[in-house]
């Protein structure tokens, strides 16, 4: 029988890349000095895993690579090495290492082997007590070139060692593949196996472990690092260790053919006969398949809500014969039942696909600190809200926008320790991480102590440019809105962090696809904030239903400012064409939703008429409708995908009656409106009358 283990690839996968996420955020919460033990257990625990794992699957140099750090992280727990910023940022240039490592064994992809070699030299520098390692030099092997094993004049008996697992071993998820490899790690190791204990092919279970070894390793081996590698299995076999000068021979053992292992190049360990039972066969990387961890206490609500909804069918099937009417009293119970069954069950379904925004939070302490560095500024980073959820699609699209404002906030925001002493500040500067649920949306919110914006100076580069006239007046909020423009920017130096004047309009269009908006609240010399505004899924639309003519549309309510009656007094025109309505002290221009879609509708006359005030890519816009039918949650279905893009609609639903209704894209209706570029500047942003 051969068994592929490549379907387990992406487990595996997902399970270390998990790990370097453990092991990242313990290294950055690790003080300097006496080492916190139960952290760098917690540290040494995932390396070990993502260890043992890559040698299982047969990624030979991860294993490798990342034993060196598992050395680093024992001699710590240990206490024979004290933790220090240099080896805290070794140790992190190793998780960087691994990451690219996995990733490209994942993918497919090739490996910047110098660089790798480059971060495994300063580890092993470390190792050999030599400090952080130096920025010259030649580059150390690659991480499968065998060394010299090291020998002592007097050698020490070698380790006979008795391994008996027990049936169930395979249970508990630990291999003895990965077992014998992990010895040939530390020195020379020969393995003989029993197959007294294997039954009958007819007996015989594939979830239960019928083999034994007798193992001679190197005297050159502690023995507390061999027992460490048996740990994870000291309950569930039977474990002997003993100094001999000649292997003890048991009956029914049977020595096999030797093979090398690549472990640091040092010594050699026989092949089992488990590898010879379940040959692994070579097949390309697997594609990468979106996949999703749940909570099972949500899986058994959906079990639940299924065993609901079933007794709610069965007692309507009661009405499928003849129908009596003293039975609709009956009927509309059940149908109410079925209408909190459906909206319960839809509930819960959607939570499967909700996860904690802490996932995209955890790349933040590394960023903030390496960049921090970087710019010789001291920054602090707290996080709030980590637990709060959106859908899966919405938080791995939000991470991008997020990197664009927490590093502008460090580049632009937090200014230097002088500086800030200088103006009574403390030298340590603060970051906030917020996120919080707020009606049917998540806000995330992102707030610095630094500089805050300077409007003067914003304006004063907006007219440089001419994005905003010289006698133009703008309110402070109108000002901010200008740092998103296409290639705005203030920075008197261009760097790598940022200066180019690309980023922020980025921000706003990536935020604006998740059907998002981004707001500024900034103080000079005291700080800015940033709030972000998303809707917790992307597959269901609070909306409301507007009607033109016999069509019906959906405007998203997120977008709403209000809705209105016209006051023909408030209505004025642009050279005859457009229409602008005044609303308190703002001019909004209106736009005809039947002339957009070029659909009839009962009226033309705007009196006649409502508005629905809305707001996208930071404008102002009066959409015009006959009238408005009430509000309701619909199910949002690709209308690119289904048919084609059209602008000014981003999807479309289904209606209670069958009807499909459009969902109207605001920043689409505003380009579908033809204004010319004077007509656009005129209100682009809706400017405050003076």
């Amino acid at each position: 029988m051969t068994v592929d283990i490549s379907q387990f690839h992406q487990i595996f996968f997902e399970e270390s890349f998990e790990g370097l996420e453990v092991m990242e955020t313990g290294l950055l919460n690790l003080g300097v000095g006496e080492p916190d033990l139960e952290a760098i257990n917690t540290i040494f625990r995932a390396a070990h895993s993502i260890k043992g794992g890559s040698a299982t699957f047969g990624f030979g140099a991860i294993s490798h690579f990342t034993h060196v750090q598992e050395t680093l992280l024992d001699e710590m727990r240990s206490g024979k090495r004290l933790v220090a910023h240099s080896v805290v940022d070794v140790l992190l240039r190793g998780v960087d290492g691994l990451r690219a490592m996995l990733s490209a064994a994942r993918d497919g992809g090739r490996v910047e082997e110098a660089v790798i070699a480059e971060i495994r030299r300063e580890l092993e520098a470390l190792q050999k007590g030599n400090g952080p390692a130096e920025t010259g030099g030649a580059l150390a092997p690659a991480a499968n070139t065998p060394r010299p094993v090291a020998r002592t004049s007097a050698p020490l008996a070698d380790w006979q060692l008795s391994f008996l697992p027990h049936a169930h071993l395979f249970g508990t998820g630990n291999d003895p593949v990965r077992i014998l490899r992990e010895l040939g790690t530390l020195a020379t190791c020969t393995a003989t196996v029993d197959l007294n204990r294997l039954p009958d092919l007819e007996t015989f279970d594939p979830e239960s472990c019928y083999l034994a070894w007798s193992l001679r390793v190197a005297g050159s081996a502690e023995e507390a690092k061999l027992r460490e590698i048996f740990e994870w299995v000291d309950q569930d076999a039977e474990i002997t260790f003993a100094r001999v000068s000649e292997p003890a021979t048991m009956p029914g053992f049977v020595k096999l053919p030797q093979a090398v292992v690549e472990a640091n190049g040092a010594g050699t360990v026989a092949e089992p006969a488990a590898a010879h039972i379940a040959a692994r066969q070579t097949a390309p990387p697997p594609a990468a398949n979106a996949s999703i961890r749940v909570d099972i206490d949500k899986v058994d609500a959906l079990i639940n809500m299924v065993g609901e909804l079933v007794i709610t069918q069965s007692m309507l099937s009661q009405f499928s014969g003849e129908f009596d009417l003293g039975a609709l009293e009956k009927l509309r119970e059940g149908l109410l039942q079925l209408e909190r069954n459906t909206r319960e069950l839809q509930e819960s379904v959607m939570s499967i696909r909700m996860m904690p925004i802490g996932v995209s939070f955890n790349r933040f302490p590394r960023l903030v600190r390496d960049l921090s560095a970087k710019l010789n500024k001291q920054v602090e980073l707290k996080l709030s809200g980590e637990h709060t959820e959106l859908d899966k699609t919405v938080l791995e699209k939000i991470g991008d926008p997020l990197v664009h404002l927490v590093r502008n906030a460090l580049d632009h925001g937090i200014e230097l320790p002088a500086t800030r002493l200088a103006n009574g500040k403390p030298a340590l500067g603060t970051l906030e991480l917020r996120a919080y649920h707020e009606g049917g949306n998540i806000v995330i919110e992102i707030i610095d102590d630094g500089a805050g914006l300077n409007s003067a100076r914003i304006l004063a580069t907006a007219r440089d440019r001419a994005i905003v006239g010289a006698d133009e007046m703008l309110t402070p909020e109108q000002i901010h809105e200008l740092i998103f423009a296409p290639g705005f920017s203030t920075a008197d130096i261009v760097s790598d962090v940022s200066g180019r004047g690309v980023g922020m309009d980025v921000v706003r269009r990536n935020i604006k696809d998740l059907g998002g908006v981004v707001e500024i609240a900034s103080t000079l010399g005291k700080g800015s904030l940033f709030r972000i505004r998303l809707p917790l899924t992307l597959a269901i639309l609070d909306g409301q239903l507007a009607c033109v003519g016999d069509q019906i549309y959906i405007v998203p309510i997120v977008a709403i400012v209000e809705s209105l009656q016209v006051e023909p007094a408030a209505l004025s025109s642009i050279t005859g064409q457009h229409q602008l309505y005044r609303l308190r002290d703002e001019y909004i221009p209106i736009v005809r939703l039947h002339e957009a879609f070029n659909v009839h509708a009962r009226t033309t006359e705007i009196v006649d008429g409502l508005l629905i005030i809305v707001e996208g890519d930071g404008h102002k816009v009066g959409v015009f409708v006959d009238e408005l039918l009430g509000q309701q949650q619909v199910v949002i279905k690709s209308l690119q995908t289904n048919f084609r893009r059209v602008t000014g609609v981003s999807g479309a639903t289904i209606l209670g009656d069958g009807k499909v209704a459009m969902i109207v894209d605001i920043g689409g209706l505003l380009q579908l409106s033809k204004l010319n570029a004077h007509e656009a500047k005129v209100w682009q942003p809706a400017r405050r009358v003076a």
